[in-house]
């Protein structure tokens, strides 16, 4: 299940779509039939998609602008929200056992589905590891502490998400926020504090024992604006077949892009600040 932001809330929303594509392509390699994509926007890809692809249409607003062509937190938490609601009830139809929801610039691994669907007495799976990568430096790292940082971190049981029975999806945003109330703005428009929330009320994730995504930055369009800075893992087949992700760069551009003088000097300076601030820590301490 994922969300496309508002047109008028993308950078270049060609791009946006290339991405999905790259997403879509690395779901499509999971080791088990047992899955069906929905895909909720204003706008219908510009690209063929596939039998288990289906395209949710919503005419909600885009968010409310501040800076450039990205929505503060809360206009973004009731976009992917509200949409992603929409999803969960068009999901209905098909009477799903489980759901992950997922950033539409991620990638996932192509065992999750068959490792899920034979494990269905669990309560829900949280992703704590996982890995991040820059297509634009065609490198990654690992990620750990993974659903504080991502949002493609949870494959839970359709009826965590407590879809209200009386709406449709033609419901208007204000009805789909209503209706949904604390679970839209805790659980399915943000994820940080998911684990807790899901324990308050009664339910205990369970570890994936595996890094089951890969969060993609340096995009330009990550709503975080993160950036993976200094040395990091040259892209590799393991990488590429777990995930279903292509060599974006040359095996010589590869690594003079994540071990080059510049990736370096960034780790330095990284490592350097790291130090300063935990001898500062130790001084105040001290005092």
């Amino acid at each position: 299940m994922t969300s496309m932001r508002h047109p008028r809330n993308a950078t270049d929303y060609a791009y946006n779509e290339r991405l999905l594509q790259k997403t879509l392509k690395s779901i499509s390699a999971q080791t088990s039939s047992q899955y069906h994509v929905f895909v909720v926007g204003n706008e219908p890809p510009n690209f063929a998609l596939d039998d288990r692809v289906t395209f949710v249409p919503v005419d909600f607003e885009p968010p409310r602008p501040v800076s450039g062509p990205h929505a503060d937190r809360s206009g973004f938490v009731l976009d992917k929200g509200s949409k992603v609601g929409v999803g969960l009830i068009a999901a209905r139809s098909l009477n799903p056992d489980w759901v992950m929801i997922f950033d539409a610039d991620d990638f996932v691994h192509r065992s999750l589905t068959e490792f899920v669907h034979g494990r269905s007495d669990a309560p829900g799976w949280v992703i704590r590891r996982g890995w991040i990568y820059s297509q634009a430096r065609n490198g990654y790292r690992r990620q750990d502490a993974f659903n504080g940082t991502c949002g493609t971190s949870y494959v839970l049981p359709y009826a965590a998400y407590g879809v209200p029975a009386g709406l449709t999806t033609s419901a208007t945003q204000a009805e789909i926020a209503e209706a949904y109330g604390e679970t839209l703005t805790s659980v399915i428009g943000a994820h940080r504090h998911a684990v807790a929330w899901f324990a308050e009320r009664g339910r205990e994730l369970r570890d994936l024992p595996f890094r089951g995504a890969v969060y993609h930055v340096d995009t330009g369009e990550n709503h975080s604006g993160k950036n993976l800075r200094g040395l990091i893992k040259p892209w590799d087949r393991k990488l590429g077949h777990q995930f279903n992700i292509d060599s974006s760069r040359s095996p010589l551009a590869t690594v003079w892009q994540c071990l080059g003088p510049q990736a370096w000097v960034q780790s330095c300076l990284t490592f350097s600040m790291r130090a300063a601030r935990k001898l500062r820590r130790i001084l105040n301490r001290s005092r």
